[in-house]
Parts: C-alpha cells; structure tokens; sequence
C-alpha cells in the first residue's frame, strides 16, 4: 500500500516544500550563527529537529483519509476555542503580546494550528452549503463561525493571524461560488467598520500602520524594522553579498532576521536572483496547490485544499510584502522558511493534507 502511495504521490509539491525548508535551515544558520561575538547554530539545530519530527507528521497525514476528518470537525472547533481561550490566562507574554503556552521545554502557539483547525472547520461547513450562499442570511452563520476565533486570536493580541483567518475564509468562500454581489457588500462593510477597529487597537499596531505611510516619521522606533529591511534587500543588488556575509543581518541591525524579515537575508545574501528563486518554488506549490483543489471532484476536499492554499497565498503576500515596505509590519511568517516549530508543523500538517486530498483523488481514477 505504501509503495503504491509513494508512487502516486505529488512529488513535485512535496519537493518543493522539502527545498524550500532546506533553504530556510541554511538561511536560518547564517542569520543567527552570530550571537554576541560567539558562534551558535541553536536556532538552525532547533528548527532541523522539528523539521525531521514534522517529516513523520506530514506521512501520518498524508496516509490518513482527508474525508474522515470532516467527522472531526465541530469537537475540533471547540478544542480549537478552548485552546485560544487557553492563551488569554495562561499564555506566555513576549514582544508585547501573549500568544505562546509553556509545555516543559516546548513553547507553543496555539494560533499557528488554529488556521490548520479553521481550514478544516470551515471547509465542513462550507461544503454543504456549495451553490447556495447567494443571500446574507446563508452567510451568517459562516461569519459567526469564524468571527468568535477571529476575535480570540486579535485579543492576544495578534492582528496578523487574525487577518489570515479572513484570507482563508474569502478563497474557501470564492471556490465555493459565493455571489459576488454578497463579496463586494462584505468588504464595503469592511471598509466602513475599518475606522471603529482602529480604535480597538493596541498602540504599537496603530504605530505599524502609521509608520507603513511614512517610515521617516520615526526612522529609530517603529519604522527602524521597515527601513533596515529595504536597506538589507537593496544592498544585495542582483547577486547577493553571499551567505553568511551579509551585514545588515550579521551585525544585528536588521531585528527579527530569523523570523518575520527572513526575505530580508534572502535579498540582502543572495540578492535579486535568489529572491526570484525563491518565489518560483512558492509559485510552484502555489500551482500544484491549485491544480489538486480544481481536480478534487469531493467539495469537501476541494474546500481543504483551497484553505490551505488561500492560507499560504496570503501569509506570501503579507509578509514578502512587509519586508519590501508595502506592506505594514506583522507578525505573519513565511511559510516553511520562517523559524518557529509551530509554524512549520502547522505547514507540514497542512501539506500533509494536501497530499492526502491528491492521493484519494488519483485512488478515484485508477
């Protein structure tokens, strides 16, 4: 059975998610090998760890049947809450927010699974109303399903992850034929309740958004992430200054160089080209992505695959587009390049599903 699987499998995509890791483990090593004057391979020795255990996770995903999770889903949506739930009194504080619980020596964060554990949920949900979303009281009860997590995750306070949410639900909610009319309705709404969630705002992302129009207005304080991204990317020019020798990020002028400004020593060491590289293997798992959504004839795996697609395309766009200055700073990462174990088990167990929706549907044809 299993040689029949790995014969069928989408090599292509799992391939790419494998590089694309690989290059993370390298890039990771040369942001942080430097601490304090002493050479440390921690953060990189960390994350190929993980990366060899979530191997594992992503076979048992890819050899379990996608479909029996649909059973799951509504004890999954309440374990779902009650983790986030979890985060708000006993959750670990960092960087101004609590988003992390203490288990031993693992620190988690709950809102990294709980877009795998919404994709699941919602794709449930949508699938048996397909062709039928057609008028606001069918969307209701999708918006309060997502809106209770939604606002869970944005009390951490995690504005970034939140957002993910609504880049999910909107692709699931496009494949699922939702009228048009009632897309444009909801994001005017959006535009209109945009001024009364300012308000709710901690002070530091109101800083964010400010700082996004005009990073000048405070080059030492919260527009110093945006400035000495572009600075880092800009300086590799078109080849790079070669890994392990870039300055912006070896001598600690670029923060975060490990997590969310990842891209930034991407182009800062390996310059233009190395950033092209690396957004051809995005496209490439962006497409096979979107060849096994369109493929899956069972709308319940398509929604899955649509979900865990929408969740990469808008973590892509957002951060790629905050180190670049066009977008604002937030704590969104790259998938399977940004370090942090949660997020990359989160990524391997959605790829891991991916490839069980492709591998049940090539079981249909042969």
């Amino acid at each position: 059975m299993f040689k029949r699987e790995w014969k069928n499998i989408d090599r292509v995509l799992l391939g790419t998610c494998i590089l694309i890791t690989i290059i993370s483990l390298c890039i990771i090593g040369s942001a942080t090998h430097i601490n304090k004057g002493v050479m440390n391979y921690g953060f990189a020795a960390k994350q190929a760890g993980a990366f060899v255990i979530d191997l594992a996770v992503l076979l048992t995903f890819c050899r379990y049947d996608y479909r029996k999770l649909k059973k799951y889903s509504k004890p999954l949506y309440i374990i779902n809450l009650l983790m986030l739930a979890a985060v708000l009194f006993l959750g670990k504080s960092a960087l101004g927010a609590q988003r992390w619980i203490q288990l031993g020596p693992i620190t988690l964060q709950p809102s990294e699974f709980s877009k795998l554990i919404m994709i699941i949920c919602m794709a449930a949900m949508i699938s048996e109303r397909v062709h039928e979303l057609r008028t606001m009281r069918q969307i209701l009860p999708i918006a309060l399903f997502v809106g209770i997590p939604f606002l869970l995750v944005l009390k951490q306070p995690d504005l970034g992850t939140s957002l993910v949410f609504l880049g999910i639900a909107f692709g699931m909610l496009f494949v699922a034929e939702i009228k048009l009319s009632l897309l444009r309705n909801m994001f005017a709404a959006a535009v209109v309740a945009a001024p009364i969630g300012w308000h709710f705002l901690k002070a530091y992302q109101k800083e964010r958004i400010a700082v996004f129009l005009n990073p000048n207005a405070d080059p030492l304080g919260a527009g110093y992430h945006i400035i000495q991204s572009k600075i880092a990317i800009g300086s590799g020019l078109l080849f790079g200054k070669g890994l392990f020798n870039g300055t912006q990020s070896q001598l600690n002028f670029l923060p975060e160089n490990h997590t969310d400004f990842i891209f930034s020593v991407i182009g800062e060491e390996l310059g233009f080209l190395g950033c092209a590289g690396i957004l051809f293997l995005y496209f490439l798992l962006i497409y096979r992505g979107l060849m096994i959504a369109k493929d899956c004839k069972d709308p319940f795996g398509m929604l899955l695959a649509t979900g865990i697609v929408s969740m990469w395309v808008f973590q892509l766009l957002v951060n790629i587009g905050m180190t670049c200055g066009i977008m604002p700073v937030t704590g969104i990462p790259l998938p399977f390049m940004s370090y942090g174990v949660s997020a990359l088990t989160t990524n391997m167990m959605a790829l891991g599903i991916l490839l069980s929706v492709y591998l049940r549907q090539q079981t249909m044809i042969f």
